[in-house]
C-alpha cells in the first residue's frame, strides 16, 4: 500500500426518506450533517478524489425507499453535485449486489471514506464489508446520523447508537474522524490511525479504574 492513500468518498443513502419520509435522522440532526456531507463532496471533487453516491433501492411496494418514490430520490443537494459513480443497492452494504467492489479495484482505490446514513445500518455494514476486503476505511462521524430504536431487546436513543457505533468502528474497522479532521487529512495526505480492540479495552479498563 502506498504511503499516501488512494481515496474515494462514498456517500451512502442521502435520500429524501431520511429528511421528510418515514426515517428522519435524529442524531446528529440532518440539518447539521447534510452541510458537512456536501462540504466533503465538494472538497473531494476539488482535490480529484472520486465521489461515489449510493442509493437505497427497495421494491416499489416497500414501506420506505420504494423505487421511484419521493423518499427514494436523492436529496437535491446530493443529486446536483458532481459524482464519479452511482450505484443502486438492494441491501445494507454498498458492496452487496452492486459493482462497487469492481469499480474500486479498477480505480486502484485502497481507502474508502464513508459518510451518509445510517451510522448503525448501511454505514456500518459498508465499513465492515470494506474492511473484510482489506481496505483502509475512514468514517466521518459528524457527516452521518442515526435514529432511535425500541424493540423486544430494549430502547436506545439515536445519540447512544451513534456514539457506540463510532467507538466500535474506531476500535478496529475504521478511523473515525470529524469533518474538519478529514479535511486536514485530505490536505496533508496522511492516513489517519484506527485503533485496535486490545488498546480500546485497556483504555476503558484504565478509565474505569480511575473513576472508581
Amino acid at each position: 500500500m502506498s504511503s499516501q492513500p488512494r481515496r474515494a468518498v462514498i456517500v451512502v443513502d442521502v435520500q429524501n426518506e431520511y429528511f421528510t419520509g418515514e426515517l428522519q435522522i435524529e442524531y446528529p440532526p440532518s440539518s447539521q450533517s447534510l452541510p458537512r456531507i456536501t462540504r466533503i463532496m465538494d472538497a473531494a471533487t476539488a482535490a480529484g478524489v472520486p465521489v461515489i453516491v449510493i442509493q437505497q433501492d427497495s421494491p416499489a411496494d416497500a414501506p420506505a425507499f420504494a423505487s421511484g418514490s419521493d423518499g427514494w430520490q436523492l436529496h437535491p443537494e446530493i443529486a446536483r453535485r458532481h459524482r464519479d459513480a452511482l450505484f443502486l443497492k438492494p441491501l445494507p452494504s454498498a458492496f452487496s449486489d452492486t459493482d462497487l467492489g469492481e469499480w474500486l479495484a479498477q480505480h486502484r482505490i485502497d481507502t474508502l471514506t464513508v459518510l451518509g446514513y445510517m451510522t448503525h445500518n448501511c454505514d456500518d455494514t459498508t465499513i465492515k464489508h470494506a474492511f473484510d476486503r482489506g481496505m483502509e476505511v475512514e468514517f466521518v462521524h459528524d457527516a452521518s446520523g442515526a435514529v432511535s430504536y425500541a424493540n423486544h431487546a430494549g430502547y436506545a436513543s439515536a445519540e447512544e447508537i451513534h456514539r457506540v457505533f463510532s467507538v466500535v468502528q474506531q476500535s478496529r474497522f475504521a478511523a473515525v474522524l470529524s469533518t474538519e479532521e478529514w479535511l486536514q487529512a485530505l490536505a496533508s495526505g496522511e492516513r489517519p490511525a484506527r485503533g485496535n480492540i486490545l488498546e480500546s479495552y485497556r483504555a476503558a479498563q484504565a478509565r474505569q479504574s480511575a473513576a472508581a
